[in-house]
């Protein structure tokens, strides 16, 4: 049984990290091996996602008034995945779901101040990087030029 003092600096802990993310997302990892967890870890790392286990009472308390709406429900073994990036934790979470299949579930999650359920960060899991997103527009935008640049040439050529 863990001490009221240590219980507090838990939710305390808790409660700097949701409130320095832009975005949580509500695991539950229930039959998770310890092998897959650290490879799990090592991914969200890489990609500046913050993963915590906490206890379900503790995380409750420490997401109080931290966002609009009502809890989502929180079954099972719960962590969270938290970072800056508004799309990086339900992004990664969800890509490591693709390849170990049974594993994890998104239970749902905070999403621009408000509490989501597990759909909404579904949606938001398949919404592409920022990079990849920016290297489309620019594969957008350089289309049209190009073209524009062959037809110019092609009167030249006429001339």
């Amino acid at each position: 049984m863990l001490q009221k003092s240590r219980k507090e600096e838990m939710i305390k802990d808790l409660e700097k990290t949701i409130k320095e993310s832009e975005s949580v997302v509500f695991v539950n990892f229930h039959g998770m091996k310890v092998s897959d967890e650290t490879i799990l870890r090592r991914e969200l790392r890489n990609q500046g996602v913050d993963y915590k286990v906490s206890r379900k009472t503790l995380l409750k308390r420490a997401l109080l008034k931290k966002a609009e709406g009502e809890i989502p429900t929180l079954s099972g073994e719960v962590a969270i995945a938290c970072s800056k990036d508004e799309t990086a934790s339900s992004r990664e979470i969800y890509n490591f779901q693709k390849t170990h299949k049974g594993i994890l579930d998104i239970l749902g999650g905070i999403f621009e101040g408000k509490f989501v359920g597990k759909e909404k960060m579904m949606e938001i899991a398949t919404i592409p990087s920022r990079e990849v997103l920016l290297s489309k527009i620019a594969f957008l935008l350089k289309s049209p030029m190009q073209r524009l640049a062959l037809a110019v040439n092609e009167v030249v050529k006429k001339k």
